[in-house]
């Protein structure tokens, strides 16, 4: 991709309104636009992150046994009231009202996906089933002050599973909960698995994938071991918690900031009940689906891998991720063009900045936007030669144009 030719460019500075660091870096950088508070336009470059998160997602999802379809986003008032949350969910959801009915914007797809199999199950042979989507989500946030994190409008990947016990939806739980820890490493992220409470989608105690971040929102205590950890919201007494030695002996408790990456339920046959969604056993009685939820939100990623990895200079993206795989900057006569046609060539993902402009802007610019190879060709480096920097490294080396594909 020639950079003269992708839009937008950079820019100096982020708007005056936005405090969160990743709105301020995915704005500056050009991978994000802001319609209005919560609600943000993917540009070329973030577009490319969010397609390669959704991509291991996928991968992901599919190795526990799910298949993907999409579900639609307006749902009619009727479904949500079967279980109750049309009022029950009243702060977060967007509703409207046309030709005397009424409806709402999605916020969740639980009862949607009771509605889907319950027209296709009869028998126990029919489950477990597991579906999931990539959708778009509204919910009336309060707080939208938080970039790309916390927003109104936003992509999400669910999956829901129906299952014919709780054994069998415990165990793909688990499934799941390990999937999510493989996929957050895969970003390069370390994420823990918190207990907490599940909101306007269950009574039960669910669990959080957090990451630890002085810029998170979220308060958690923990054990760095790994044996125990909690949201500060589900806790009665956390001044007892804090500090006390594990049990395990890992060490003292620690209470830290973090980020929450994705989330997990089980409900139970508490909404299968109430929507009839049942099926028939080994033994010709009637029985309820056991139902889980499990999300990830993939805009709100790439808020957190931006407020995770950046430094005083701007972005710096996972390999996984990454927009491109290298920055190629030309400096003069130095034939730069020639690099970039052979690196295409061999199937790279190349970001070539061919731009007449000075080479402190183009090196301000890569710093900026985070691609985790800079590549410069000059009269300095020499005839087939090439200078790779990582971005997160400081130190810079000289090699021949054939060890980059070594």
């Amino acid at each position: 991709m020639l950079y003269s030719k992708l839009f937008p460019k950079t820019i100096k500075e982020a708007p005056a309104d936005e405090v969160a660091v990743n709105a301020k870096l995915l704005l500056r950088g050009g991978f994000i636009d802001k319609l209005m508070a919560g609600s943000y336009s993917l540009l070329p470059l973030g577009k490319r992150i969010e397609r390669k998160i959704e991509q291991i997602v996928r991968e992901e999802m599919n190795d526990t046994g799910a298949e993907e379809i999409l579900m639609p986003l307006l749902h009619p008032k009727s479904v949500w009231n079967e279980t109750g949350r049309w009022d029950k969910a009243d702060e977060v959801m967007y509703k409207l009202e046309k030709q005397d009915k009424e409806f709402a914007l999605s916020f969740t797809h639980e009862e949607i996906f009771l509605d889907l199999i319950r027209k296709h199950i009869n028998s126990y042979k029919d489950l477990p089933i597991m579906l999931y989507h990539f959708s778009t989500k509204f919910r009336s946030e309060l707080r939208a002050k938080s970039g790309i994190l916390r927003g109104r409008e936003f992509l999400m990947k669910d999956l829901y599973s129906a299952h014919t016990s709780q054994e069998d939806l415990d165990n793909y739980y688990e499934k799941v909960k390990e999937t999510y820890l493989k996929v957050f490493k895969r970003f390069g992220l370390s994420s823990v698995v918190t207990e907490a409470a599940g909101g306007v989608f269950t009574d039960n105690v669910t669990h959080e994938f957090q990451v630890v971040a002085e810029t998170g929102e979220d308060e958690i205590i923990y054990c760095p071991g790994g044996d125990f950890s909690q949201n500060m919201e589900i806790i009665k007494e956390p001044e007892k918690l804090e500090g006390k030695q594990c049990d395990l002996g890992h060490g003292p408790l620690q209470k830290v900031k973090a980020i929450e990456v994705g989330n997990i339920f089980r409900f139970g046959t508490a909404y299968s009940e109430k929507m009839n969604v049942s099926f028939v056993n080994d033994k010709g009685e009637k029985q309820y689906v056991y139902l889980g939820s499990y999300g990830i939100g993939i805009t709100r990623m790439i808020g957190v891998l931006a407020e995770v990895f950046h430094d005083d200079r701007g972005l710096i993206w996972p390999e996984s991720v990454a927009p491109f795989q290298f920055h190629l900057i030309g400096i003069g006569e130095s034939g730069a063009e020639e690099v970039y046609k052979k690196l295409t060539e061999k199937g790279f993902e190349v970001l070539y900045d061919d731009r007449d402009i000075g080479a402190g802007e183009k090196f301000a610019d890569a710093d900026l936007i985070g691609i985790p190879t800079r590549l410069v060709v000059s009269p300095k480096t020499g005839a087939g030669k090439v200078e790779v920097k990582k971005r997160n490294e400081e130190k810079t080396e000289i090699v021949s144009f054939e060890k980059l594909f070594v």
